[in-house]
């Protein structure tokens, strides 16, 4: 029974059985920051475990795309090793939200087994954990298996929970038996090896207790049911074949592998090439598919370990240019009919593993070179150990990344000086934190304290619903130091109790403004938050005379907060955009919003094309001009994440955030200032866009005033070249073109012509040939001859002398041209 069958046998019987199907989410996780990657059938249902959300079916059953190979569960190194490990696989579930247990869940399982699978029964075993008695008598009464066939295992083995505190509870294996000529040795047996003979196919987990914080366990009102097979090893199990990479999930793909790199496969150790390429190309497919993207940090930084993994592993096939692309279309073939999402992002996933192969490439063609020698330094010395500065040279000098180092590490058996490695890469962040120079704000942070503590509470910004305050002088800092009072010409910085100065962050230049009153006028130049809740106003003191504790007003550039709140709103409305037409892989990493301009750093592997940022223009006016609404929530962190807000991965948020939308079109966590409706951005344009590093493209541009007048300039240039080319603007091409032409053949018709010139004054140049160590020598500058030209005055100079050595030079668009020509019988007289 091949997998896509078993895949749907086992669905449609639990269906049959009452289960609602529920789809596979993707890889990603929505809105659980835990998690890396979705690593378990009950992943998606967590929130009803945990009683926070109702569906309207309490029984279901998935096939669960799964990746394994980050945080707590990570079979990564393990992979091409063994016959059972991936770091992507599909797993089978069923699940019970306080519907049926113990006893329907050991029936479903043992009628599936047995009945539909037709597993043989007097190869199958229980495990059960030790105190479970329940259980054991339930496996007694369904299947019949005898107690020898039942074995009791500790917490370690056969408890589960969801964390220290929360559901909690017992679970029950299903092994097979493959045979003794599995055994690993004589210790062979349940619970005292992890070998290949009793494989387990299937944990069932009976959800019955709640942990409290001090470990005590009650009985939850709705015990529920979690179990979970791995659609591989079910498979490998009903092909009759002892390894995983030998199903028609992976073999199709290994064999594949050895088409392109014309090596045949082994089922030994010599063939983990073959299946550390197949396992991660199906995890890359998947993955990519769902939105994630290779890149330094998190999930990204797993990915770009997976990819060059399989790269590194592709070298020993000698696979040593980007191959792993070309393995994509087969994935889909294989599975694209249970998951058509990778056939529909095909040509996405390619383009991107295909630009990281060829970037990894060239940071490997040096480093491989200096491990392998580094490794025959080892040999030759007679030790198994890279020493740290050895790690660490391959590492900083050569880019090579440090997994890579532990992958060959481990395929030599060598051991790395990890301590020595980790103590050079502290001595190199200390030097080149030494090498910085300090900031103003970096100077004065004991003060900052001081003056937190001073003032005894949090700075309360208003700028969210005014642009003018009345408030007080809290502090005022004078020469680093604090101060009481300020006069005319001073520079200070003053903090207010209550500010409506915006200070910059998230993107977001500050404001600038005046601090006013009768008796004083203060300039507003920079605001700047250097602790959480303290707000600094960088200041100059215009006129008057200013003291702690005065009452003053404070109020904020208005046109200026205008286009910087035009801008801002442009940039949700442009990220909005840019995963509409690019797709949802895009995703921000980093931005700067000024009154002038916008710019925005987003995930992406090529350039933008003309067609493709034409829509994202045409788009985002069609937004502007639609005038949707802005609203702002405060919600907690987690309910945010549910309601479908764009927050970063791995950034870290406070438990309350702003949450600000436009219309149903665009949802961000977000604390700057935004227009009231999109009306208000007036008009918006793409100025610029390419790359700042890889995997991240960048885009400016502008709106409102500033688009007014960027078009205004553009204008001008456009009249003054219609002006210069006597042509209208639509013939500017056609005109140009011509001109080049035009050009072109002047610069022909003028070397032909410098060329004919040269030739006619050959014979006079003949007049100048001298004799040197009894050799005829010419040799003459020719002035600006341009390279073609002397060329062939050089040939015709050669045809008219029977021997001899030609020189000539010349000097033409600022570049030197030598030639030097020897008649053949000179040659042959070496």
């Amino acid at each position: 029974m091949q997998s896509n069958l078993v895949r749907q046998t086992f669905i449609d019987y639990f269906k049959k059985n009452g289960h609602t199907h529920v789809p596979s989410s993707p890889v990603i996780p929505i809105a659980d920051p835990t998690l890396l990657f979705i690593n378990a059938g009950m992943n998606q249902f967590k929130d009803i475990f945990l009683g926070n959300e109702t569906r309207p079916y309490n029984r279901a059953c998935s096939s669960q795309k799964c990746i394994r190979a980050g945080g707590k569960h990570n079979d990564l190194d393990n992979v091409g090793y063994t016959a059972r490990h991936h770091t992507f696989f599909e797993m089978l579930g069923n699940f019970s939200f306080g519907d049926y247990f113990k006893e329907e869940a050991i029936l479903f399982c043992w009628e599936l087994m047995t009945k539909v699978f037709e597993l043989p029964s007097n190869k199958l075993w229980a495990t059960i954990y030790r105190d479970d008695d329940e259980a054991g008598k339930l496996w007694k009464k369904i299947s019949g298996l005898p107690e020898s066939r039942i074995i009791r295992l500790g917490e370690k083995d056969n408890f589960w929970s969801m964390g220290d505190t929360g559901p909690c509870g017992p679970c029950s294996e299903v092994l097979i038996d493959q045979g003794e000529h599995m055994k690993c040795g004589p210790t062979c047996g349940i619970g005292s090896c992890d070998c290949d003979r009793y494989l387990e196919l299937w944990n069932l987990v009976f959800m019955q207790f709640n942990r409290s914080e001090d470990g005590s366990q009650t009985s939850l009102p709705r015990p529920s049911i979690d179990t979970g097979m791995g659609l591989e090893r079910i498979t490998a199990i009903l092909e009759g074949v002892q390894s995983n990479y030998d199903t028609d999930l992976l073999h199709t793909l290994i064999e594949k592998v050895g088409q392109i790199s014309g090596r045949k496969y082994s089922k030994n150790i010599e063939g983990s090439p073959f299946r550390v390429i197949a396992d991660h190309i199906r995890c890359l497919t998947f993955a990519l598919s769902d939105g994630a993207y290779p890149s330094n940090e998190g999930r990204g930084y797993v990915l770009r370990k997976i990819l060059r993994r399989a790269f590194r592993f592709g070298l020993k096939l000698d696979l040593d240019k980007p191959f792993l692309y070309t393995l994509v279309p087969t994935v889909c073939e294989i599975m694209g009919n249970a998951y058509p999402e990778i056939i529909q992002k095909q040509d996405y996933v390619q383009g991107i593993i295909k630009n990281e192969e060829t970037r990894f490439q060239d940071t490997l063609s040096e480093g491989m070179k200096r491990i392998e020698e580094t490794v025959v330094a080892i040999k030759k010395s007679g030790s198994n150990v890279i020493s740290g500065d050895q790690a660490f040279r391959l590492y900083d000098t050569y880019g090579l990344p440090l997994d890579i180092i532990e992958d060959v590490a481990t395929d030599e058996r060598f051991t790395i000086d990890m301590p020595q490695f980790h103590s050079l890469m502290q001595k190199q962040r200390e030097q080149a934190r030494s090498a910085q120079k300090d900031t103003a704000l970096g100077q004065n942070i004991d003060l900052y304290e001081v003056i937190r503590k001073h003032i005894g509470k949090d700075v309360v910004f208003t700028g969210y619903e005014t642009e003018t305050a009345q408030t007080k002088i809290a502090a005022i800092v004078k020469d680093g130091v604090m101060a009481d009072t300020a006069s005319e010409g001073q520079a200070v910085d003053i903090v207010l109790l209550e500010t409506p100065f915006y200070a910059e962050s998230g993107g977001q230049v500050s404001d600038i403004g005046t601090i006013h009153s009768e008796s004083v006028s203060i300039d507003v130049c920079d605001t700047v938050t250097p602790l959480t809740g303290l707000i600094i106003h960088k200041c100059t003191i215009r006129s008057g005379k200013v003291k702690q504790g005065d009452t003053v007003t404070a109020e904020i550039d208005h046109e200026r907060r205008s286009d910087i709140r035009r801008h801002h709103s442009a940039t949700h409305l442009l990220h909005h955009s840019l995963r509409a037409v690019l797709g949802d892989h895009v995703k921000q990493s980093g931005s700067l919003v000024t009154p002038e301009r916008l710019r925005f750093d987003f995930t992406h592997f090529k350039g933008i094309t003309t067609e493709e940022a034409d829509r994202i223009t045409l788009m985002i006016n069609n937004l502007i001009r639609s005038n949707l609404i802005q609203h702002t929530d405060i919600m907690n962190i987690d309910q945010a994440r549910k309601a479908g807000a764009m927050a970063l991965f791995s950034e870290k948020y406070a438990d309350t955030v702003r949450v600000v939308s436009f219309g149903n079109v665009s949802k961000e966590l977000c604390g700057g200032t935004h227009v009231k409706a999109t009306g208000e951005i007036g008009f918006f344009t793409i100025v610029n866009e390419g790359s700042v590093a890889t995997g991240i493209r960048r885009l400016e541009a502008v709106c409102s005033h500033a688009a007014d007048n960027y078009f205004i300039e553009r204008e001008h240039i456009i009249k003054e070249l219609s002006s210069i080319l006597r042509s209208a603007p639509a013939d500017f091409s056609e005109k140009i073109t011509k001109l080049l032409d035009e050009k072109k053949t002047l610069e022909k018709r003028i070397q032909e012509l410098e060329t004919q010139l040269s030739k006619a004054n050959v014979d006079d140049m003949l007049k100048d040939i001298q004799l040197i160590n009894n050799v005829p020598a010419l040799i003459k500058n020719c002035g600006d001859t341009n390279a073609k030209a002397l060329r062939a005055i050089g040939d015709e100079l050669k045809s008219k002398i029977a021997s001899g050595i030609i020189a000539l030079a010349s000097q033409n668009n600022n570049a030197l041209v030598f030639l030097v020509m020897i008649t053949k019988d000179l040659v042959q007289k070496g």
